[in-house]
């Protein structure tokens, strides 16, 4: 069976005319003249395909059918009208979610203070936030669970399907204990890295494939390969190694720690907002990309 085309104007005048038992009070209720009220009513019927009231020159009554059809109609109104409101909600910023994948030192340093800024603003709109390493930031855009990522696309990465916007540059310090020798230096060339034992980044990491191939084909005396900066932290503060690390995370690194920068050109990596190609933003993400943009972006961190 076909459904029928039923408008919202219809429903409205079959719940006034339900309630006013009259043609003449309900078309006022509805704001229209009668002829164009009773022509709403008659074509609803023949939409149904059934008499939903029945008439008479004294009164106006539902029938079986149109009692029946009263109690669906009233739904249909709450939920378009509910549909509307929360449509309307999410436009005006009042309510939604965006949800946001970074790098873990994005997560740290930045993003907090522009998160917070931004529920000051719109209090009704909450923030997933998922800290990972770049792969899988842009994983969980490419599956629709994050709404954009702040992610290094890898090298020869695949991202015809993506739209990247570069969000700012990043260079890389030397991290080693006050008493080393490399920390009286003021700039740090990669043959001097060479001699001693080095934390190293796991190899999926933007920071172990920047490192990687700025240093090509010279390699590093590597006595552990970790995933965590705070893991690098440690064994450094331990005297097991020194390690080099973004600009980016040298908050991390203070205190027990003295940071050196370096002296390599290629070693950079560039930030990059990176959302679906075939997906529009949400009003709310929309609005926190644009603040991520206008107070992070285009900045250069040496």
């Amino acid at each position: 069976m076909r459904t029928p085309d039923i408008s919202t104007r219809q429903l409205r005048a079959f719940a006034a005319l339900a309630d006013q038992r009259n043609f003449t009070r309900a078309a006022l209720t509805c704001h229209l003249s009668q002829p164009a009220f009773s022509a709403l009513i008659a074509t609803l019927e023949s939409a149904v395909g059934t008499r939903l009231f029945d008439r008479d020159k004294r009164s106006v009554r539902l029938t079986p059918e149109g009692q029946l059809f009263d109690g669906w109609a009233r739904r249909l109104l709450d939920d378009m009208g509910s549909a509307l409101e929360s449509v309307a909600s999410h436009v005006e910023l009042r309510q939604g979610r965006v949800r946001v994948a970074a790098l873990p030192s994005l997560a740290a340093g930045w993003l907090p203070a522009v998160f917070a800024e931004f529920m000051k603003a719109w209090p009704g709109i909450t923030l997933d936030l998922h800290d990972a390493l770049s792969d899988p930031c842009i994983a969980l855009v490419r599956s629709g669970q994050a709404d954009f990522a702040l992610a290094v696309p890898g090298t020869g990465a695949t991202l015809s399907d993506l739209r990247t916007h570069q969000l700012c540059s990043d260079g890389f310090h030397l991290v080693c204990l006050p008493g080393h020798p490399l920390a009286q230096e003021a700039l740090i060339t990669a043959e001097q890295l060479l001699p001693w034992p080095f934390i190293q980044m796991t190899r999926n990491s933007s920071v172990r494939q920047a490192l990687d191939a700025a240093l090509h084909p010279l390699r590093l005396n590597a006595v552990f390969e970790v995933e965590h900066l705070a893991t690098v932290r440690g064994l450094v503060e331990a005297g097991l190694g020194i390690s080099v690390v973004p600009s980016l995370t040298l908050f991390h690194f203070h205190g027990a720690v003295v940071t050196r920068p370096l002296s390599l050109p290629l070693l950079t990596r560039s930030v990059h907002l990176i959302e679906r190609r075939d997906a529009s933003l949400s009003v709310a993400a929309q609005a926190l990309h644009d603040l991520i943009v206008e107070r992070i972006g285009n900045r250069v961190l040496a």
